[in-house]
């Protein structure tokens, strides 16, 4: 296991009840999973859940290693709780991915605000700061935030640009907080630990709620394993001439 490397992705990277691929933490793993020198710690809420999916990538016949980790990124002790498992049981973290993310699509007002920027951006900052001594540890650490292309302000305000007219203002905002929170990393961690914001594109995902119509995005998403694809390419090294940059599969994004 010394040898492996080491990585951990938070958020739902359980089984979603549309399709076993969906969601880009899943199918993260299970891309990752498949290479043989990879241990792969899949951190959600409900440890269930997640022996399920670390059976149903398993049974996909991975040359990789899993394991499951409790992790509830709202709630402070199971924070401490979770680094200090890892700490016990690996003693380093060489790739931290920050996946979860909500948009919070049954809510509405006050508490839409407070339940996307809790998860998004507070949840999002304070466990990565909590793995952060852990990221240390490693001889080569990444930091990946997993955002979007609806939190780019450039694509924002101009009018030629694909995103400016889309809508969900409240999760656009929480992704534009979540990139200074990355760019504020990459400055205060560069020549330490390699750090990136990426957007995974618009992929089958729960993030939108679980009907089909949700999931699929009225049919327009891609499939989630192009994204897993895309962050296989950061932590090889492949990416390294963009740290510190917005990227996604086959390019970067402007801030």
């Amino acid at each position: 296991m010394s040898e492996s490397k080491i990585i951990l992705i938070t958020g739902k990277t359980t089984i979603p009840k549309i399709r076993a691929n969906s969601g880009v933490g899943y199918a993260t793993a299970q891309v990752l999973a498949e290479h043989p020198n990879h241990h792969i710690i899949m951190a959600c809420r409900d440890p269930k859940k997640g022996e399920k999916a670390l059976s149903e990538i398993k049974s996909t016949g991975i040359k990789g290693t899993l394991s499951v980790l409790e992790l509830d990124i709202e709630d402070d002790t199971s924070i401490i709780k979770a680094v200090d498992k890892v700490t016990k049981d690996f003693g380093r973290v060489d790739v931290f991915m920050s996946n979860a993310g909500t948009a919070a699509p049954e809510s509405s007002g006050r508490e839409l605000l407070t339940k996307i920027f809790s998860t998004n951006v507070i949840g999002a900052m304070l466990v990565t700061e909590a793995f952060l001594p852990l990221l240390l540890q490693s001889s080569k650490p990444y930091m990946i935030q997993v955002s979007s292309g609806l939190g780019s302000l450039s694509e924002a305000a101009d009018p030629s640009c694909p995103h400016y007219a889309a809508p969900w203002d409240e999760y656009r905002m929480s992704k534009a907080a979540l990139n200074m929170m990355t760019v504020q990393m990459h400055k205060r961690l560069q020549g330490q630990v390699r750090v990136f914001a990426f957007c995974p594109g618009l992929v089958r995902s729960n993030l939108r709620g679980e009907s089909e119509a949700a999931v699929s995005a009225q049919g327009r998403a891609g499939d989630p394993l192009e994204s897993g694809k895309g962050i296989l390419g950061i932590v090889r090294g492949e990416r390294d001439g963009d740290v510190g940059r917005f990227v996604h599969k086959d390019g970067c994004w402007t801030w």
